[in-house]
């Protein structure tokens, strides 16, 4: 089995939520859980940029931009949820979002849901070569 695509960060970022979840459940907006996170990532050493503009490409060429609510080290993404469900069409444009940038990681994250926090981890990168 292949290392996991930026294992240690990747361990950090889940660990963050599931700690954010276990205090607040799902009973905020998602700016209580976006600043939770950005702080308790910031705490666990990681470098966090809150709201940070992804370029997004179409046939190699910029054609517009992306602000997804925060990026680690400048090679991972974060987009947040406070739903009870996340929808189809949000993992829909998460996984768009991931595709159209020079990113090749994302993490979609959800404080909402009844039973815990969600977490999709997306990876785009061999595709794109």
């Amino acid at each position: 089995m292949g290392k996991l695509l930026y294992e240690q960060e990747s361990y950090i970022i889940r660990g963050a939520a599931f700690d954010i979840y276990k205090q607040f459940k799902n009973s905020h907006k998602e700016k209580i859980y976006r600043d939770s996170l950005f702080f308790g990532l910031q705490n666990k050493g990681l470098r966090v940029n809150k709201e940070k503009r992804i370029d997004i490409f179409y046939e190699n060429k910029k054609v517009g931009t992306y602000v997804p609510d925060m990026v680690i080290e400048d090679k991972i993404f974060i987009e947040l949820k406070a739903n009870p469900v996340v929808l189809k069409s949000d993992i829909e444009q998460f996984w768009h979002y991931l595709k159209s940038s020079n990113y090749k990681l994302g993490f979609l994250i959800n404080f909402g849901a009844p039973k815990g926090v969600q977490i999709i981890r997306r990876i785009y990168d061999t595709a794109r070569k």
